[in-house]
């Protein structure tokens, strides 16, 4: 069974890297949502997570990243200007870039050359992110086809495959409508958005968007 361990312990941020370098599969909360998380680049973590998940391999999943020079180094995003990725991030949206040759892990979305990044405007898995230091893959923590989670009591069936459960209390005040998690964007295409699912703050996203000059595909 998974320890549960509360966010605002004081080492908490420092103990989830921890798992992520053993190749060990967690959970953590977000802005939006409660997801799994693991080592973007360890093959053995991403099939662990989507055995746990319960997910077809096929089916992408995000990685969650620090800050935009991140987003610059595992995403080609050299047609997105800073002014942009700094209105959109952190927050409530996912940006699918061209992956660089720096995620090389075949595991991680193999049917596709794209990759969504987010980075979530959450104290906690901010400061994961950061002490990681590398790129984490992130997926709804939940199993295919059921409900996104909002607090950790509603993935418990979870536990028994997971190294950590960091407990950050009932998200967005347990909202159902926040279970749509980010707004999936697909900004790959010079001048071009995409939306692919629309998620919290979708209108806010789109205006950003459109006052940057971009044009729905």
């Amino acid at each position: 069974m998974a320890s549960i361990i509360p966010c605002d312990y004081e080492k908490s941020h420092a103990r989830a890297a921890e798992y992520l370098t053993k190749g060990e599969v967690i959970a953590v909360p977000t802005d939006t949502i409660y997801g799994l998380a693991c080592s973007a680049n360890c093959r053995d973590a991403i099939k662990k997570l989507y055995l746990i998940k319960g997910r077809d391999s096929s089916k992408p999943v995000a990685i969650c990243v620090n800050d935009i020079f991140d987003v610059r180094i595992w995403g080609n995003a050299e047609h997105l200007s800073d002014d942009l990725l700094q209105e959109l991030l952190p927050g409530p949206v996912t940006v699918v870039l061209e992956k660089t040759s720096l995620l090389d892990n075949p595991f991680l979305n193999p049917k596709t050359t794209k990759i969504g990044i987010r980075i979530p405007k959450h104290v906690f898995i901010n400061n994961v992110t950061r002490q990681f230091n590398m790129p984490i893959a992130l997926t709804s923590a939940n199993s295919s086809n059921e409900p996104s989670s909002l607090c950790v009591k509603e993935f418990e069936h979870l536990f028994s495959n997971l190294g950590a459960v960091f407990d950050g209390g009932v998200l967005n005040q347990g909202l159902d409508q926040s279970r749509s998690g980010s707004t999936v964007i697909d900004l790959s295409k010079i001048g071009y958005y995409d939306i692919i699912r629309k998620g919290i703050s979708y209108e806010e996203i789109v205006k950003i968007l459109k006052d940057h000059g971009l044009i729905s595909c």
